[in-house]
């Protein structure tokens, strides 16, 4: 038989009830003038996902209700699976609700709740136990969500036993570098196994740390991908699919009020989105994570704090992509320490970007602050306290900007920077968001590149010369730290994101054991910093944050 799928990959936003509702709505019209017989929707369609500790208020909870009720008699001439949060009293679930004709037809209860990394649904939900499957009579097919595909021999292949011979995954599976190759690979693997066709709808979009890529997948019973969606867009992917026949129903199956297969005149040709290369990828996930957070939280323009620096200029160029050149303040905050080199490099940004450039010389601030700290300075010599001084001064600029024209703070630090304590708390690490928060230094200059392959903006003076944050005469990045940034990078990567021992990584990567137990102390020792940063997306395995919950007092 033949059956059209559609999925809706869509951008939902947390506790937006309605407004999610309303895009479900526009959806669902989308897909009746396309002829679609089956539409499916993200995870937590309605609440948005995750909700957290929203998913505790009895309010919440009641107003999910009322959204899913009302989108009931609106879902006509086809099938729509739809995500939402289900409370039975002292248990609640991770819920999809099977909607047709008016109909609520039954609910399908996330089964295999994730509890590692970023995930706790532990804490919010409780295990479905029902695997019943769907049918019209001659088309049956299964719903599961998200983690119950990456389960082998869970509800998948329970569903597939009862006779399903396509089942439907509602997902919101968070972008990590790598994370779409896994899922191709897994839908194959999934497919194979239980001679089923499997649609994977995943959820786009941004949310606090976590960013979702869409590329929605649907795979045929013989583990070939048919048709995959936009990546970091909202898409309607719609794939007309001809599945095998299979023996009756079991006598629990839902049975549905129409036949689903309505055979159109016009068949779909299947759209195959081309996959993305890493840089690519992980560029657009910050600009889809930076535009979500900032309009989400309602505003509309961002303040950098602009330095002549390669991670500074690399902010600027995301902010740029994500809200539009008219809603970037770059604030140039020079000091006596200021070369002319990072002087034109920061003109020539703002120039190439078009976006507004301000400059406030701060060496007026910094030698009242220095006259003010008089009693405490004397008879010392200078020092980090000098150093942060200014940085701080910068920060206390940049916020009054912020509180004066309703502009966001975007931080300019990165993964390397916030690993090693080389930021200054209250001073450049003081924001709203924090783009590179998850970004090496290695990668920073990866993604720069990229960016300027697709036309030229950050100017080559900043991409080539020498880190440095030009705090005081002469200063470099590499002289302040334990090793030059490659081989931190690769020290970095191997202790946070594979958990390797110090004498595991000196002996792989070939790095003196004593160098890298400096780096491993520096990273210990500064993770009281880390608490107080502001978020950023996460786009590895083992993002600071969620991902990284190491106690503050530790002696191991």
């Amino acid at each position: 038989m033949n059956v059209r799928i559609g999925l809706a990959q869509i951008n939902t936003t947390v506790g937006d009830l309605e407004g999610n509702r309303k895009k479900v709505l526009e959806y669902l019209e989308r897909a009746r003038a396309e002829s679609v017989d089956i539409l499916a929707f993200p995870e937590l369609t309605l609440t948005g996902y995750p909700p957290e500790d929203l998913v505790f208020r009895r309010d919440f909870l009641h107003e999910t209700h009322k959204a899913l009720h009302s989108l009931i008699p609106h879902v006509r001439d086809l099938v729509a699976i739809v995500g939402f949060v289900e409370d039975q009293g002292e248990r609640r679930y991770n819920a999809a609700a099977v909607i047709c004709d008016g109909q609520l037809m039954g609910i399908y209860r996330k089964h295999c709740l994730p509890n590692y990394g970023v995930f706790d649904e532990v804490r919010y939900f409780s295990p479905g136990e029902d695997f019943r499957v769907f049918t019209d009579g001659n088309l049956i097919f299964g719903v599961t969500i998200c983690e119950d595909l990456w389960r082998p021999n869970g509800p998948i292949a329970a569903q597939a036993r009862a006779g399903a011979q396509m089942i439907v995954n509602i997902s919101a599976s968070p972008y990590e570098i790598g994370k779409s190759a896994q899922r191709h690979s897994l839908l194959i693997k999934r497919t194979v196994e239980e001679r089923v066709a499997i649609a994977m709808c995943n959820l786009v979009g941004g949310q606090d740390e976590l960013v979702f890529d869409g590329q929605s997948l649907i795979g045929d019973r013989d583990g070939k991908i048919v048709a995959r969606a936009k990546a970091f867009e909202e898409d309607l992917l719609i794939v007309d699919l001809a599945l095998p026949s299979r023996a009756a129903a079991p006598a629990d199956a839902v049975r549905l009020p129409r036949a689903v297969g309505r055979y159109p005149a016009q068949k779909i040709v299947p759209r195959l989105e081309p996959s993305l290369p890493e840089a690519e990828e992980i560029y657009r996930a910050l600009v889809l994570a930076t535009r979500d957070y900032v309009r989400k939280n309602g505003f509309t323009k961002v303040i950098i704090g602009l330095s002549g620096g390669i991670d500074s200029s690399l902010v600027a160029c995301i902010a740029v992509d994500a809200l539009g050149a008219e809603n970037v303040l770059g604030v140039f905050l020079p000091s006596r320490f200021t070369s002319e080199v990072s002087r034109h490099g920061v003109q020539q940004l703002a120039q190439n970007l078009n976006i507004r450039l301000m400059t406030l010389d701060i060496d007026a601030l910094y030698d009242a602050a220095l006259r003010s700290l008089g009693p405490v300075l004397a008879h010392t010599k200078p020092d980090a306290t000098e150093e942060n001084i200014q940085a701080r001064l910068r920060a206390l600029l940049w916020m009054a900007i912020s509180n004066k024209l309703n502009a966001l703070v975007l931080t300019a630090g990165n993964k390397s920077e916030l690993a090693l304590g080389y930021a200054t708390l209250y001073g450049d690490m003081a924001g709203g968001f924090c783009v590179l928060k998850d970004v090496t230094k290695t990668r920073v200059y990866q993604l720069a590149r990229w960016r300027n392959a697709q036309g030229e903006v950050i100017p080559q003076t900043i991409l080539e010369r020498a880190p440095t944050a030009e705090l005081r005469p002469n200063q470099t990045d590499e002289a302040d730290l334990p090793a030059p940034y490659r081989d931190l990078d690769r020290v970095l990567e191997a202790h946070i994101e594979r958990n390797q021992s110090p004498q595991e990584i000196a002996q792989a990567l070939g790095i003196s054991e004593g160098i890298v137990k400096d780096i491993i102390a520096l990273i210990r020792k500064n993770e009281y910093k880390r608490r107080q940063a502001p978020i950023g997306p996460k786009i590895t395995p083992r993002a600071f944050g969620r991902d990284w919950r190491m106690p503050i007092v530790n002696r191991f």
